[in-house]
């Protein structure tokens, strides 16, 4: 089988991440992997140390949040231009399936799909906060005739009512292992407390370093760690968030690849975030034994349960936020491991990377076939 993989993005973040974890599952499979996606990032080089032949086709970049005039005129031409590329692409590989990993892509893929008949799958990261641009993606997802791979029942949502029930799934991301490791609770000094991943506003590192300086002064002792870069976000966000922390004991890691050393130097995971599709860095955090506390948006309550895996801020707000986080600090020992084992179980059972893996690529499959017999049903059968 044959696939292309669209990405919206050269940077690496989570969603990049899982697609090259899927790209691993279709190459265990023996399947052929093609790629398109914009500029000359870190995901291009980690496709081509793969031997991935990758094209280039031109996504933005756009303004996050309300797009202006010209996000939407260069979004037009971006989006000819696709289709053009990718076009002549198709004309050379026959694929049997265009697998979509952001929605700005989606518009072109169905151009493409529609015209040559080919199997769409596409994998929805996160939710899609534009009324207009969710109907776009809609629109899209019906006339490539797609299926949707959520990760999330949250994200999943978005799409009823627009898309045919039988053409959505929801299948969570799952991650590699990261060691368990026990942790030294009840000590009232020494929490190593952390947010992991791109900094941008909707990921709450404002909110976070506001909540630092809340817990200062009780806490005293308590260090507070931001891991991430500003990858796809305005870097004055940025800078708005290393102006709030300074004179706190926070401390800037900066982009880090080995996500498992993070995690092996943390006492407490942090998930400020007010749009989070699933939450990649909570299974993480399961794996490894670390207690999070998190905002109960998107599909993080569909992992977080408040007392049994994690601990749920009641509101997001930043005194919410510091409130839990202390409760965290002063919960006896064993309640903590408790929980962590908890979480550790629910890692186990649903979310470790071969789950996702076998999960992702069975969909795949199906959705090549149920394309292929759908052809042939509409092909007109010549009678001799």
């Amino acid at each position: 089988m044959k696939i292309l993989f669209l990405d919206q993005f050269s940077e690496m973040g989570g969603a990049q991440r899982s697609l090259l974890e899927t790209l691993a599952a279709v190459e265990q499979r023996g399947w052929q992997a093609w790629a398109a996606v914009p500029g000359a990032g870190q995901l291009v080089g980690q496709l081509q140390a793969r031997n991935v032949p990758v094209t280039e086709i031109p996504c933005g970049p756009y303004h996050s949040g309300t797009k202006t005039i010209a996000d939407a005129l260069r979004f037009v031409a971006d989006r000819k231009a696709q289709v053009r590329i990718l076009g002549d692409l198709m004309n050379r590989v026959s694929f049997d399936l265009i697998f979509v990993n952001g929605p700005r892509l989606l518009p072109a893929a169905a151009v493409l799909a529609s015209r040559q008949r080919t199997a769409v799958v596409f994998r929805a990261h996160s939710h899609i906060p534009q009324r207009s641009a969710l109907n776009l993606a809609a629109r899209s997802v019906r006339r490539a005739n797609a299926t949707v791979a959520a990760c999330s029942d949250s994200v999943l949502q978005l799409f009823r009512g627009y898309i045919d029930p039988a053409k959505l799934e929801v299948i969570a991301n799952g991650v590699p292992e990261i060691q368990f490791r026990e942790r030294a609770f009840g000590r009232q000094a020494g929490w190593r407390i952390g947010v992991v991943g791109r900094i941008s506003p909707e990921k709450g590192q404002a909110e976070f370093v506001h909540a630092a300086a809340l817990l200062h002064p009780k806490f005293p002792n308590a260090k507070f760690l931001i891991c991430g870069a500003p990858l796809f976000a305005d870097p004055a966000y940025f800078n708005r968030v290393q102006s709030q922390a300074r004179g706190l004991p926070v401390e800037f890691l900066g982009w880090r690849d080995d996500v498992a050393s993070v995690f092996a130097d943390l006492d407490l995971l942090v998930v400020p975030s007010r749009q989070e599709g699933m939450g990649r860095v909570v299974v993480e955090a399961f794996s490894a034994g670390v207690p999070v506390v998190a905002y109960p948006t998107g599909g993080i309550p569909e992992l977080v349960v408040d007392g049994e895996t994690g601990f749920l801020a009641p509101e997001k707000s930043s005194e919410a936020l510091a409130d839990r986080i202390a409760t965290v600090m002063t919960t006896q020992p064993d309640s903590l491991r408790r929980i962590v084992a908890n979480a550790r179980q629910t890692w186990e059972r649903s979310y470790t990377l071969a789950v996702y893996q076998e999960r992702i690529t069975d969909l795949m499959e199906r959705s090549v076939s149920l394309c292929r017999a759908e052809r042939e049903t509409a092909t007109p059968q010549r009678h001799i």
